[in-house]
């Protein structure tokens, strides 16, 4: 695909002209995937390669994978429900005195477990780099 069917290019620095050349090499399954990726971004290959490159490297940007993704999304998903949960059933900011205090306990318990959960998925990741 060229850039006049839609691809977006990297912005160039004026300031600062970009001369040095990186070479990447890919097997077909990898190669498949970035084209996929940057195709998804509506930018060429080498456009896309070069800006995910720098904004892993200035730390803007930390890689997760699929599976690593759909984790979070699920924590993240399953503490949204908690929450309207104990708000559709008046337990999310009641008292102790409360008649179902100890339920309410209990759900503020899981959310707070899910949120743990979520930041140690989210620490694993970060240490990896």
């Amino acid at each position: 695909m060229s850039a006049t069917q839609g691809e977006r290019r990297r912005e160039r620095q004026m300031q600062a002209p970009r001369s040095n050349r990186v070479n990447l090499a890919y097997n077909d399954a990898e190669l498949t995937i970035v084209q996929e990726a940057a195709k998804r971004d509506g930018m060429a290959l080498s456009a896309w390669a070069a800006r995910k490159a720098l904004a892993v490297a200035k730390d803007q940007l930390i890689p997760v994978s699929a599976d690593a993704r759909d984790v979070l999304t699920e924590l993240i998903r399953s503490r949204g429900e908690l929450v309207r949960i104990g708000e559709s059933i008046g337990l999310i900011g009641h008292s102790d005195t409360h008649p179902n205090a100890p339920l309410a306990k209990k759900l503020a318990e899981a959310v707070q477990r899910v949120d743990r959960a979520t930041l140690q998925v989210m620490r694993e990741r970060v240490s990896r780099w």
